[in-house]
């Protein structure tokens, strides 16, 4: 495997770098997730990307595209995470956005795809269930035939930004009596749609970010359904395909041993440097050493895929990068110590004058550490990664 970059994918990078350096929007640098102030944070980034054509790096240039080869799509997804920009919510891009140019009509292409590149239509996914959450396939929402259109009934939860979602792509069982996977569609529907409501859920972190969707006799029109009835768990596989891939978060776990590694050099440790102690460097280097194996298969995976190929290598990205990721966040709040203790969600909020105990790496280090609690849920399990790698590729 040839890890070295060529002079013309240098040149590439360089390129990617001048443009961030000249254009991330200085309304969003150095704020987190939860300190931005609604949906025009969210897309401030989005639309510097969409006005540059370069918004959706993996998808074909017929579509939008920007027609890069999977090395300079993982550069650029680095020198984004180096600058710690924004990343861009996957929910149109990266999931319902291929489903679409992959499945749907030409008329739902044409309807769907230039306001996602644009940031216009904001999307939020409907696959959760109270009752069905690892195993989806048991999901109950239901709908309904009823001449041109479907009749949707349900709850869907754990449902990401749906307070700021314009539509929601969504499992749906329409057919009862088959077999739970044989009897699922994938449908579109607006959130402005008669008898949808949402209900804010708040995680431990103090966040709201996640929802639940409540759809009451919701009327669907029978065209936003994506492909044939009943064969929605074949492309829920598919945008899960995309979504696993995208939680790895090499380039930003690479990032965050970094600051980890800075921050253990200033934290003291019986009058030494935190680093210098011989078991918690050793703790950084056996993640720094994982991460640099996942990185591998990241790259082996991308060349893969620029080669049509498509397999369960998302599902060992998924495992490995979202464990890497809870382990960062324990090792950065093991660095802190007490300062970790003090827990304040919104304590740089400029409307309050709570005082925040620590040095200002520590800010945040404890809300870090509770929201990557889920990496390893969402997404599908590990447990179910575990499942489809020894189905897929051990064969049992």
């Amino acid at each position: 495997m040839n890890i070295d970059y060529t002079p013309a994918d240098e040149a590439f990078r360089q390129q990617v770098k001048a443009f961030i350096a000249e254009n991330y929007p200085q309304s969003v640098r150095g704020k987190s997730r939860n300190e931005y102030g609604g949906k025009e944070d969210f897309l401030a980034w989005h639309k510097v990307l969409h006005k540059q054509g370069w918004i959706a790096p993996s998808w074909p240039e017929q579509y939008g595209g920007t027609g890069w080869t999977a090395t300079q799509k993982y550069i650029f997804g680095e020198e984004c995470a180096l600058a710690d920009t924004p990343m861009v919510l996957p929910f149109g891009i990266a999931m319902v956005g291929p489903v679409i140019y992959t499945f749907a009509t030409e008329e739902q292409k044409k309807e769907h795809l230039p306001k996602i590149l644009s940031g216009e239509r904001w999307w939020c996914q409907g696959y959760s269930e109270p009752g069905s959450g690892s195993d989806l396939a048991s999901l109950k929402t239901s709908a309904v035939r009823d001449g041109d259109h479907y009749i949707v009934n349900g709850q869907k939860t754990w449902t990401t930004l749906a307070q700021y979602a314009d539509w929601i792509f969504c499992l749906v069982r329409t057919d009862p009596k088959a077999k739970q996977q044989e009897g699922i569609s994938f449908l579109l529907i607006d959130m402005k749609s008669p008898g949808v409501s949402v209900r804010p859920i708040i995680t431990m972190d103090g966040a709201h970010e996640v929802n639940e969707v409540f759809l009451d006799n919701v009327k669907v029109p029978v065209k936003n359904l994506i492909g044939k009835e009943n064969e929605g768990w074949t492309y829920a596989k598919f945008l899960l395909g995309h979504e696993r891939a995208g939680i790895a978060g090499v380039a930003r776990s690479k990032r965050g041993v970094e600051r980890l590694k800075k921050l253990a050099a200033a934290e003291q440790d019986g009058g030494k440097p935190l680093l210098d102690d011989p078991m918690f460097s050793r703790n950084i280097a056996e993640l720094q050493i994982d991460l640099l194996s996942l990185e591998f298969t990241e790259l082996r995976t991308l060349a893969n895929e620029s080669k049509g190929g498509h397999g369960p290598e998302a599902s060992i990205l998924k495992i490995k990068g979202t464990d890497i990721q809870q382990r960062l966040t324990e090792l950065t709040l093991e660095a802190i110590a007490y300062y970790g203790n003090p827990y304040r969600p919104f304590a740089h909020d400029k409307m309050t004058n709570e005082y925040v105990p620590g040095p200002d790496y520590s800010h945040g280090a404890a809300q870090n550490y509770f929201l990557t609690r889920r990496t390893t849920i969402y997404g599908g399990s590990s447990e179910i990664q575990r499942n489809i790698i020894a189905k897929m590729v051990l064969g049992l």
